[in-house]
């Protein structure tokens, strides 16, 4: 016999809490150990109203309209039901009330405490009391018996009693009980229950099992028990017709039995497994609700609940649980009809010799859903005490029960998933509507409150930025519910009324006329569910299915129909974001679909009516945009999904805010997303869904973490942060498209965090030897290398086109792009690391790979109007990553090693540490002219300017040595890199000194590395004279212009140099090294 448990819903903070329904079984009233007594008009009730009666409740009643309360200040408070005004003080204990309960006529309050005493006080007059004593420890609950004459205690003693309520003394005591010391320390509540009307038995919960004593003997008479109870029975509960028993345990399972059967024919399990301390059975049955320790309520829906003599209740109870009989009420009913009048009441005939087995046809299931043809209407649920349990034959008493009418039920019974409610259409960012004081709206742009109270009902309108507008005062004659605001306007709407019709109103604040509002009124009959604002257009959904569009102006657009109810709807630029009802859900599932508009000047449709990802068993609670423009989503569970634009516009979770509550009451109120950077702006709300408007709430900031596995590891972490980072990148091309500007510098931050993270985890797999993923993520990095290239050279082409009008322009857009590649070697290493993954990447790929990937690097050579992309590929591969990636200033330190240019690492093996003159020859044309072609415009003048001042500098003989050592890979020696680049500015003083010098410090520290050598000559230099480092300086600029020549001439006829004889020595030495780097440069692979 499957019930439908309902999901459990936070009610009160962790502690105690007990439950009650009020008499017509409309309410749900809980209490807890915040204080506060909630009204719940029913489980899906997000605003219960709260009446705060203490610092602690340990027990609630309500009949006739009087709400009675066990408060921790060790009071018996009455107040009045619904509205929650204070009645007086019933009764006072010396220590606290533990249980208060009414008896059946609401006549009499009956309370324990944990001083040892029972109390029971008339309602009309509390001074009417009558105090019961003979328990020796804390009172743990009482139970009036229906005819007023008896009351059974429990109590920490270990003991039950019965008393006599006339004479107030003990008439039954049973020791069944375990003993302890004080309420906490219980074992169980023990929580009694006689049985209704007739008051026959008293339950008692004993351990595992609950004993059933007889009102006329005091005997034992009955136990009930199941193999599935682990733990003591804590709370029972009897059903109104008094034939089912229900029962509660510290392990969280919920059992129901027949007790004249003595079978249990429901299970169920608390969801979390909370210890339930608190039962009450609907009035008209059918439903039981629960409460646990942990401050949460919960509902049984679908339980065996009357007798025949209820049956006038069960049509409101079968409806309460919303039954799936209706969807067969009309096709299955008329195939029915010859057996039945034309008020569809029984036909008054006899019933049939074979109708005695019609009990066989029937499903065990004891649902109040199992209906029979022969039922009238109003009593359209059968009596579940007929139907067989369990394929159990049927007690004696239940043939009596079966009514003398006609045939028996032939129709199926629907045993499947049942439909969810479906979700009301919200705002996004507003609090609900029944509040006086409540959010409207809440944004990026602002915040709208509403108020609606005796003195004042206006609308306060704030800007988060002032310099948009100020803040506004509105006042709310047209009793507006929904708001939106954005830059331009604030739209508001009210729904209709018998007279008036549903009105739309606009204030357009930053129109520039005098005429700033405009209002709309929707035909009669049509309501507006949800709006929103966008640019330069307003959007309103309405009952009628539809979507009507405005300028923001007031000129009315395109109209057109949803498929389903509206939920909610988001604006953000030139982006229509519409939520709706594509169906029915099931077993508390929404069933939405989403749509999104663009409404640019291409107007087309992105998303077609998708279904829309949510938790199993939420709804939607927020729908908007990021900051940004990405639409993102947020269920009641928390979870936070972001469109994924470049995986077919699917969505990806992004947070989950419940990892950040620090109680399962917490939850976070979003008010704005933002991609860069990456935040989600709530608010916390403290055992509550919204945040209240006074005082004013405070925003936090939550990271957003994509639910990965294994991101305690650092594998886990580092993939968890590249695909956020990539999911986080892709609104700029979005934002490009649509032809806004974007944040170049971010976005190259988003690649080059990629880039890192990938050469993490390419390190990472290489130190675990995962052979096949280290090549995947090499595979990666080519790919983006490829895709960097290719894009710079598109780029380049697109500047060379138009603007090359002359070959001055051209050498000028040839140097500039060459000093922005170079930036680093003139500006220190501020943006030394922007290229060096790019280059290990490069390392890994082919030679095909390298040349696309350095064709964007080289301009200027024989045909300037075009890249030329083949000829010059290999050669202009390696030139400008020689001296940009081991480049440095004049001041930086020239032996310092690098590893970032792909020369260098194909060569490391043969680095040596650059002995102390080597850098004043590496600058040697002879060295560097195999690596780069002859330049035929001043452009590749400029950028080969490392080729200047090689010859004419007698200052070079003295390094020979050292410089022979480095000239076979000068490619891989930064020594080389760095004085290359110094060449390419005239020389300082101390250039000029330390060239002359370094042979000197060499043989008197002929340890010494290349920084050491700078280092002393740079100490040795300042001890001189003002006047001697003026001649040096001096020097060095009069040599400047000779080298210059020299350089021209260089590259002009290069082996037509006027050098001294010694010059071209020392030139002729290195051509045959510098020819084997030539033929390793050119080498095909």
């Amino acid at each position: 016999m499957p019930c439908e448990r309902k999901p459990m819903r936070y009610g009160h903070s962790e502690g105690h809490t007990d439950v009650c329904f009020d008499d017509e079984g409309k309410c749900v009233v809980t209490c807890g150990s915040d204080g506060d007594v909630r009204i719940w008009e029913s489980l899906d009730d997000d605003d219960p109203k709260s009446i705060n009666v203490g610092e602690k409740v340990y027990s609630v009643g309500l009949k006739n309209g009087k709400l009675v309360t066990a408060v921790s200040n060790n009071t018996i408070q009455i107040h009045t039901f619904p509205e929650g005004d204070p009645d007086g003080i019933l009764t006072r204990f010396t220590t606290n009330a533990n249980h208060v309960t009414f008896n059946s006529s609401g006549s009499r309050v009956a309370a324990g405490s944990s001083d040892f005493i029972v109390k029971i006080v008339e309602v009309v007059d509390s001074s009417q009391q009558k105090t019961l004593r003979g328990h020796d420890a804390p009172i743990l609950s009482v139970a009036l018996d229906p005819s007023d004459e008896f009351l059974a205690s429990s109590s920490c003693d270990g003991s039950v009693a019965v008393w006599s309520i006339e004479s107030q003394t003990q008439v039954a005591q049973w020791q069944i009980l375990q003993k302890s010391s004080d309420v906490s320390n219980a074992k169980s509540l023990c929580r009694l229950a006689w049985q209704p009307r007739s008051g026959k038995l008293l339950a008692v919960p004993v351990d595992l099992t609950i004993q059933l004593y007889d009102r006329n003997t005091w005997t034992h008479v009955s136990t009930l028990s199941d193999d599935l109870i682990s733990q003591v029975v804590n709370v029972v509960v009897w059903s109104p017709c008094g034939k089912f028993l229900a029962a509660g345990t510290v392990g969280g399972n919920l059992l129901v039995w027949d007790v004249e059967a003595k079978l249990c024919i429901e299970r169920q399990k608390h969801e979390k497994g909370f210890t339930v301390c608190g039962m009450a059975w609907h009035p008209s049955g059918g439903r039981i609700a629960y409460t646990d320790t942990e401050g949460c309520l919960g509902l049984l829906e679908g339980v065996p609940s009357s007798s025949s003599t209820v049956q006038s209740t069960k049509a409101a109870a079968a409806k309460e649980t919303h039954d799936y009989d209706d969807l067969f009420d009309e096709d299955d009913d008329r195939g029915l009809d010859e057996g039945m009048s034309d008020s569809r009441s029984p036909v008054k005939k006899p019933i049939m010799e074979e109708d005695d087995d019609d009990d066989d046809l029937m499903p065990a299931t004891g649902r109040p859903r199992n209906r029979g043809s022969f039922l009238d209407d109003d009593d359209n649920s059968q009596d579940p005490s007929c139907v067989k349990l369990d394929g159990v034959p049927e007690e004696d008493g239940s043939s009596a029960i079966l009514p003398a009418v006609g045939p028996a039920v032939s129709r199926p019974v629907y045993e499947g998933p049942m439909p969810t409610q479906p979700q009301r259409a919200f705002q996004p960012g507003s609090t609900p509507v029944h509040l006086m004081h409540r959010f409207m709206v809440w944004n990026s742009v602002g915040i709208v409150r509403g108020y609606n109270d005796d003195q004042d009902n206006a609308i306060d309108v704030e800007f988060h930025d002032t310099a948009i507008h100020h803040a506004m005062h509105l006042t709310n004659t047209l009793g507006h519910t929904m708001a939106d605001l954005s830059q331009e306007a604030v739209l508001l709407a009210c729904e209709g009324t018998e007279e008036l019709a549903s009105k739309i109103q606009c204030l357009h604040f930053s129109c520039w006329d005098t005429h700033k509002d405009w209002i709309v009124d929707l035909p009669k009959g049509e309501d507006v569910r949800t709006l929103c604002l966008g640019q330069g257009w307003a959007a309103v959904a309405t009952s009628a299915l539809m979507v009507r569009l405005f300028s923001v102006g007031g000129v009315q657009k395109e109209i057109f129909s949803l498929p389903g109810a509206v939920v909610c709807m988001a604006g953000h630029g030139e982006q229509l974001l519409i939520v709706y009802h594509r169906g029915t859900g099931f077993d508390g599932d929404q069933a939405l679909g989403i749509q999104l508009l663009q409404l640019g000047h291409k107007r087309r449709q992105v998303i077609h009516g998708e279904p829309l990802p949510l938790s199993r068993k939420s709804y939607l609670a927020w729908m908007g945009f990021t900051a940004e423009g990405t639409p993102c989503c947020i269920d009641s569970e928390g979870v936070v999904r972001m469109l994924n634009r470049t995986l077919g516009n699917m969505w990806t979770p992004v947070c989950n805010t419940r990892d950040s509550c620090k109680s399962k009451s917490d939850h976070y109120w979003v008010v704005g997303v933002h991609e860069n950077p990456q935040q989600l702006r709530c608010i916390p709300c403290k055992g509550a869904r919204y945040p209240p408007t006074l005082p004013r709430p405070a925003v936090a900031v939550l990271p957003f973490n994509l639910p990965y596995c294994q991101t305690t590891t650092e594998k886990g972490q580092m993939e968890e942060q590249y695909w956020r980072s990539v999911l986080f990148q892709n609104h700029y091309g979005f934002l490009s498209s649509s032809g806004y500007e974007i944040d170049s510098e971010g976005q190259s931050r988003a690649e080059k965090e990629q880039q890192e993270l990938l050469m993490k985890m390419f390190a990472l797999s290489c130190k675990l030897e995962r052979e096949f993923r280290r090549m995947a993520l090499a595979q990666r990095l080519s790919e983006l290398a490829l895709e960097k290239a290719s894009q710079i050279q598109e780029e380049e082409q697109e500047e060379e086109e138009p603007a090359y009008q002359s070959h001055s322009s051209r050498e000028y857009r040839g140097s500039n792009q060459m000093s922005r590649r170079l930036a680093p070697v003139e500006n220190g290493c501020e943006e030394e690391e922007e290229y060096p993954q790019e280059e290990q990447m490069d390392a890994e790929e082919s030679t095909e790979t390298r040349k696309l990937s350095l064709n964007p690097f080289k301009k200027g050579g024989k045909s300037p109007e075009r890249p030329s992309p083949k000829p010059m590929s290999r050669e202009g591969r390696v030139n400008p990553f020689k001296v940009s990636g081991a480049g440095k200033s004049s001041s930086s330190p020239a032996g310092q090693p690098r590893t970032t240019n792909v020369l260098d690492s194909m060569t490391m093996s043969n680095r040596k540490p650059a002995p102390l003159g080597s850098t004043s020859k590496q600058g040697k044309a002879p060295v560097l002219k195999p690596l780069a072609p002859k330049p035929k415009s001043k452009t590749q003048a400029t950028l080969l300017q490392m080729s200047a001042s090689k010859g004419n500098s007698k200052k070079l003989e003295d390094s020979q040595s050292e410089a022979e050592k480095v000239k076979p890979a000068p490619a891989a020696t930064p020594p080389a890199s760095a004085e290359n680049i110094e060449n390419r500015k005239p020389k300082t003083g101390f250039q000029l000194w330390l060239e002359e010098n370094r042979k000197s410090i060499l043989a008197d520290n002929p340890d010494f590395e290349e920084m050491d050598v700078i280092k002393e000559g740079m100490g040795r230099f300042r001890t001189l004279s003002a006047e001697e480092r003026l001649n040096w300086t001096e020097r060095a600029k009069g040599d400047s212009d000779p080298k210059k020549r020299k350089r021209e001439d260089e590259e002009g006829q290069v082996d037509e140099q006027t050098e001294s004889d010694e010059g071209r020595t020392k030139k002729k030495k290195p051509l045959d090294t510098s020819a084997k780097l030539s033929a390793f440069a050119f080498n095909k692979e």
